[in-house]
Formats: C-alpha cells, structure tokens, sequence
C-alpha cells in the first residue's frame, strides 16, 4: 500500500509529473510511446515509471505483448481532499480561475 509519502516523493521530480501528464491526455500508453518526446532513455523512463507504479500513481495492464500504463488519480484526490478539501472549493475554484486568466490560460 502507497503512503502519502510515496505520492509525494513520486510527484516531487518533474519528468515523472509530465509522464504523468501525457497518461491524463492519452492513457493506456505502452513504455515506447511514453519514451517519444523525452529526452530521457528507455531505462530511466522504466525507473520513473516503476516509482510511479510504487506510489499507485501508474496502473498497468497488459494486452497481448504490450504492458499499458494509465494514471491512477485516486492517491492525488485522496491528498487532495486531506490537505485543501477543509477549504472551501468555490473560493479555490475562483482562485484557480483567476489564475489562469492572468497567466493568458483559457479556463
């Protein structure tokens, strides 16, 4: 079982945050498709995918001879409810907005 830790430590490097990125547009990827636009080998893409896998963060499933990886969005929730869900959502929400529109980011 991945501890709040595990997540943490996971998302702390920023190549594992865009493996997790291109999983949230397009999941179900297999090692090579995820290894395109990084310039990251096959083995450390292998290495932050197993941390990932560790932290519950990665799911697999294989199909035929191809192992798929899809995100697990569950244990960000889980950390999000705990440490922001007290907050009020709406006031967040605004916050976030906001944000984005200052930044030039559509909504």
């Amino acid at each position: 079982m991945a501890t709040d830790d595990d997540v943490f430590k996971a998302l702390a490097d920023g190549s594992r945050r865009l493996i997790l990125d291109r999983l949230r547009e397009a999941g179900g990827l297999a090692l090579g498709q995820l290894c395109d636009g990084h310039d990251m080998s096959r083995q450390a893409v292998s290495k932050h995918l197993a941390i990932l896998e560790a932290a519950n963060l990665v799911v697999t499933v294989r199909r035929g001879r191809e192992k798929l990886h899809f995100l697990n969005p569950v244990p960000i929730h889980d950390i999000a409810m705990r440490w922001v869900g007290r907050f009020q959502t709406k006031h967040l929400q605004a916050l976030h907005t906001l944000k984005k529109a200052l930044h030039g980011d559509p909504p």
